[in-house]
């Protein structure tokens, strides 16, 4: 055990430790934390569907008629007409022929990997995907090439150069979490058609998000579904339930419910999850006014924190970095927000590269203007205390 605190404090004296903070309400515009009101700034709930009333309704009438769980695997007992009901939603929002839900995001990714790809094949896998996919790599029996982010020159070479007996998988974020750049998709689908490669997209952060129905990367770019080979998707985050899901060809689907490990040994979702997960879908596709509101509110806070001096990369989710560099440093940012009524998190390495600390700031649809006023004047007010911002 005192191997273990030796390694904490390393941690704490490199700014990278980490503790839960408890919260005593709905991760909604505002929350309590502490017994204190704070603007929420780090969820991501971007549509604000996670303490909407159809949502809780929808979870209620299911426990109602199903029960609190599954009892089971889907091969199993845990297969309800909900989870049917919700693929075939999913599929339709993803325009493919078929989805299946998984217990998170991150097991669709290591479900995906670790069962299509084998020893012949490689995929080439952008160096900022997300921790998920990484380990999905390793899990996986294929070789692996990492390409530089979003560098499709580099892609294109790595393409070229490495040889390969099976399939090629090029795999990539559709929105990169800790960023908010999109992927450069329009060019990967190019490059798989010009290599024979198949195309995976994570699109956590994009689902419900961006497109003109909220179908995600490839409907924001127009680009047809049959050229995306794998769509990964959550149901934690704009769709406001949990889990996550893979769309795509019937065949797929069908392939990755017998041999997906992380599907056939987990137990189902619960009911009310599911529920709640095919409401939100149904919201998503007729409430466009969210997805209007939500980007409205990203442009207005990327101005006003770029107009004030902060470090703030170009991108179009409601993911917003300010890129601060030092930990400790990005651990006094956020120390100031909270002090200034704003709930954020410090984001600090391993989750991004060493030097790239950063404070993320999510938004969410349902946030007023006076919660954005009360963002901008706490990041302005800490970055001149600490000195970031003249």
């Amino acid at each position: 055990m005192k191997r273990l605190q030796d390694k904490l404090d390393q941690l704490k004296e490199a700014g990278l430790y980490r503790r839960l903070r408890s919260m005593s309400s709905a991760s909604g515009p505002r929350v309590q934390v502490d017994g204190r009101s704070l603007v929420m700034c780090a969820s991501n709930n971007y549509l604000g569907l996670v303490d909407d009333e159809r949502m809780r309704a929808a979870a209620v009438d299911a426990i109602a008629r199903y029960g609190t769980g599954a009892s089971g695997s889907r091969l199993i007992t845990g297969t309800t007409e909900l989870h049917l009901q919700l693929e075939s939603a999913l599929a339709e929002l993803k325009h493919t022929e078929a989805a299946l839900v998984f217990n998170t995001g991150y097991m669709a990714n290591l479900a995906a990997l670790s069962c299509l790809v084998g020893t012949e094949d490689v995929i080439f896998s952008d160096e900022l995907n997300h921790a998920s996919i990484i380990d999905g790599c390793r899990q996986s029996k294929a070789s692996v090439v990492v390409y530089r982010h979003n560098d499709m020159d580099d892609l294109r070479r790595k393409l070229e150069d490495t040889p390969v007996s099976g399939e090629r998988l090029i795999v990539t974020d559709g929105v990169f979490s800790m960023g908010g750049d999109l992927a450069n998709l329009p060019a990967i689908a190019d490059l798989a058609d010009s290599y024979g490669a198949c195309v995976m997209v994570d699109d956590a952060h994009a689902t419900g998000v961006l497109g003109e129905h909220g179908g995600g990367t490839a409907d924001y770019y127009g680009i047809p579904a049959e050229r995306i080979a794998v769509q990964v998707g959550t149901l934690s985050k704009a769709i406001g339930a949990e889990g996550g899901f893979i769309a795509g060809a019937r065949v797929l689907i069908d392939y990755l419910v017998n041999c997906a490990r992380p599907f056939v040994f987990s137990t189902a979702l619960s009911p009310p999850v599911l529920a709640a997960a095919l409401r939100a879908i149904e919201i998503i596709q007729t409430e466009g006014g969210r997805r209007h509101r939500l980007h409205a509110l990203t442009k207005q806070l990327r101005r006003g924190l770029v107009s004030e001096g902060f470090e703030v990369p170009p991108g179009e989710a409601p993911i917003i970095p300010v890129i601060l560099g030092d930990p400790l440093q990005t651990l006094k940012f956020c120390r100031r927000l909270e002090a200034g009524g704003v709930f954020a998190t410090a984001i600090r390495h391993p989750t991004v590269p060493s030097g790239t600390s950063r404070i993320r700031l999510t938004l969410m649809a349902t946030h007023s203007d006076e919660d954005l006023d009360q963002i901008i004047v706490a990041c302005k007010t800490a970055g001149r205390g600490l000195g970031v911002i003249s």
